[in-house]
């Protein structure tokens, strides 16, 4: 079976082709970094319009480079949701079109679930049950995952996701967005304890984080500083910044395996790429005989590689009757807010 997979719900349109038996064929993603840059953030308007521009170049390029045609395409997986609107429509209209002029199945997937199954597209892949560390620009979660479809939210950030710490931080030391490599990057130039920043929620009883403070630190560190522009005060600050976000990242996704008696943790998201805590959560998990799995590098940004394997993995748990509904192509929808609950009726 060949599933095609499609991602735009934010600021990158990802293209990706998988075969069932043969695994990732080809994937292609195109970031709109450089023209949201110029404002600091993503601008909706420019997202949504960029993404008419690049999808179907992306679409050709995939399927030049598996050496297959539109034809061939026994199934299309479309992110339906959360994101911006705007953007999510570019990707489901011209997945239902396709669809509808295939006359193949389209199956709406869940962003998050698609973040979630990128590490089964891994070599070795992880096997359920795992504890999953879910962390980007607008998600910060740890999860138990039973199997597909049934995600347990254990704990999540209570204010800010630790990508939206990152921009912010990379903001006040004078760096572009975004700022997750760059923090990242000036980190490994400085000294640990250089500078103390506060660990929030780090001793709370529950699994809850909370980065708002930290923000707040920094901010007040940059400010109270004799000169905010030297280059080895800039760099430890964020070395600082960084040594907070990954001891309590650590702490409470450790806690939370220990409490469940888990052996098996599985990083996804943007910030899963992040060197600082990748060192630290190999170490943390090897000491006590578990196991951590990351997304390869590729696929740690949105790609619509994730939103192939999650709509593979999704009709492979369908029945005949489940599959029939979906080439109901002229029905379609997006989902801005959608709770990941919502999309798979497991959670509580």
């Amino acid at each position: 079976m060949l599933i095609l997979g499609l991602e735009s719900s934010c600021d990158e349109t990802g293209v990706a082709l998988i075969d069932s038996e043969l695994g990732l064929l080809s994937h292609a993603i195109h970031t709109q970094i450089d023209m949201h840059r110029l404002y600091g953030g993503v601008v909706p308007e420019l997202a949504s319009r960029d993404h008419i521009r690049r999808v179907i170049p992306l679409m050709q390029q995939v399927l030049e480079e598996a050496g297959k045609t539109k034809e061939e395409i026994d199934a299309i997986a479309v992110t339906e949701g959360p994101g911006l609107a705007g953007a999510l429509l570019v990707g489901v209209s011209v997945a239902h079109a396709l669809g509808l002029a295939l006359d193949v199945p389209v199956i709406g997937v869940h962003h998050m679930e698609g973040h979630l199954l990128a590490n089964l597209l891994a070599d070795p892949a992880p096997e359920f049950p795992f504890m999953a560390l879910l962390v980007s620009g607008g998600h910060t979660q740890i999860m138990k995952v039973n199997g597909f479809g049934s995600y347990e939210l254990l704990g999540e950030t209570l204010d800010d996701a630790v990508g939206e710490a990152f921009d912010k931080t990379a903001q006040l030391l004078g760096m572009a967005y975004p700022g997750g490599p760059a923090v990242s990057a000036l980190a490994d130039k400085g000294k640990t304890g250089a500078v103390e920043l506060p660990r929030p929620m780090i001793h709370s009883p529950n699994l809850d984080m909370s980065f708002s403070g930290l923000k707040t630190a920094v901010l007040t560190a940059v400010t109270n500083a004799e000169d905010p522009n030297d280059e080895t005060f800039r760099q430890n600050l964020a070395r600082g910044f960084v040594d907070a976000v990954v001891d309590v990242l650590a702490h409470k996704v450790i806690k939370a395996m220990k409490a469940h008696k888990m052996k098996t943790l599985v990083i996804a998201g943007g910030v899963s790429a992040n060197k600082q805590l990748r060192e630290r959560l190999v170490s943390e998990t090897k000491k006590r005989g578990m196991k951590v799995f990351f997304p390869p590098l590729k696929l740690c940004t949105d790609n619509g590689a994730m939103i192939a394997i999650a709509g593979l993995t999704r009709l492979r748990h369908m029945n005949a009757e489940q599959i029939r509904e979906h080439y109901q192509n002229m029905k379609f929808n997006v989902r801005p807010r959608w709770r990941l609950k919502e999309a798979t009726g497991d959670w509580e």
